[in-house]
């Protein structure tokens, strides 16, 4: 991540009419991923749910890509499908996602985060393409003792989300384990940038607040998080997945995608992206007394580090970018023109 000039000439001539098969594209997270590969010049099929709430993303943006809307937990249909895109590189990134969804929803939130990957595994085994598979910083067993976590620690999870994605990580790698195949698993979390509008994530919630005038809520405003713009993961992703492709036996099966120095409080963070609004938002305190999620998150990477990977854009810059995108969003402006804008001032910065 933080590409110097080769690094960005690679990847942009790397991904250069690949035949790429993305699941969850409608996400905010896939929508951005769509976009990027659809610039670098990809044949991209896309596979997921229909884009979930209004506004959307996907729906503001419309990358041209293939699209099929298709429920990953329908074996069948998806299997079917998985197969027929005579893909060469697999971004698995549906899920469900929110961790207090999870509690609501354990059964769904356990077969599409295991199961739905297994049977993406099914449909491909045998077939020779590099398959990532999006995890979450949260697969790690958190007992907040104060440590950052690195790819070698044991894996857990108290909230059914934490524990579907740690039990997915296990799945994939026996999968690889027992049949082979170039795969491998992507750990990231705390993503933000303009254009996520999901329920119970703190930049939505915040912006939100600001257009409706009404108060942000916190349950911890201590809390820590590995925040990092959705560029910087997205080509993290990319350049993952161009190693693994190309020198698959020489890299990493999992690792830690995250940013640099101390992880920013949620309170600094809504902070931040007030400034960026150029706006106060009133906060109210409700302790989340069922404690759903842990207070202290941090990874370690070192590895990723050691992979050239690095990020570009600080906390404290992610959170302000994404500050201005949804600024220009209630303004009026086009959601289109300021995601391209970021992805081409991105590349041309780093470039």
């Amino acid at each position: 991540m933080g590409f110097r000039p080769r690094a960005v000439e690679s990847v942009v001539n790397f991904w250069q009419n690949k035949r790429v098969l993305l699941t969850g594209h409608t996400g905010f997270k896939g929508t951005w991923m769509a976009l990027v590969l659809q610039r670098l010049g990809a044949e991209v099929t896309g596979i997921a749910l229909e884009p979930e709430g209004s506004p959307n993303l996907y729906n503001l943006t419309a990358p041209k890509i293939k699209s099929y809307i298709i429920d990953i937990r329908d074996r069948e249909r998806f299997v079917k499908m998985a197969q027929s895109a005579n893909t060469e590189i697999v971004i698995h990134m549906a899920a469900q996602a929110l961790v207090r969804r999870s509690y609501e929803m354990p059964v769904d939130t356990f077969a599409t985060n295991v199961m739905g990957s297994v049977y993406l595994l099914e449909a491909l085994v045998g077939k020779d393409a590099t398959i990532l598979v999006v995890t979450s910083d949260k697969v790690y067993k958190n007992d907040e003792f104060g440590r950052n976590f690195k790819e070698s620690d044991a894996l857990g999870g108290d909230d059914p989300y934490s524990a579907s994605k740690a039990a997915a990580e296990i799945a994939v790698h026996s999968w690889a384990k027992s049949f082979g195949g170039k795969i491998a698993t992507a750990r990231a979390g705390n993503v933000i940038g303009g254009g996520d509008f999901s329920e119970d994530r703190l930049l939505p919630d915040a912006f939100r607040a600001y257009t409706n005038d009404t108060p942000l809520i916190l349950r911890n405003p201590n809390a820590t998080r590995p925040w990092q713009h959705v560029l910087d993961v997205t080509f993290g992703y990319l350049k993952y997945a161009e190693l693994l492709h190309n020198d698959y036996e020489n890299t990493p099966k999992s690792l830690n995608f995250g940013p640099n120095g101390k992880n920013l409080t949620v309170r600094e963070t809504i902070d931040i992206f007030c400034d960026a609004l150029e706006k106060k938002i009133p906060v109210k305190i409700s302790p989340d007394n069922k404690k759903l999620e842990k207070t202290r998150l941090e990874l370690d990477v070192a590895l990723a580090k050691k992979l050239g990977f690095k990020n570009s854009i600080s906390q404290k810059d992610a959170v302000h970018m994404a500050g201005i995108w949804y600024k220009k969003f209630h303004a009026g402006q086009s959601s289109l023109q300021l995601t391209i804008n970021e992805i081409k001032n991105y590349l041309d910065s780093y470039a």
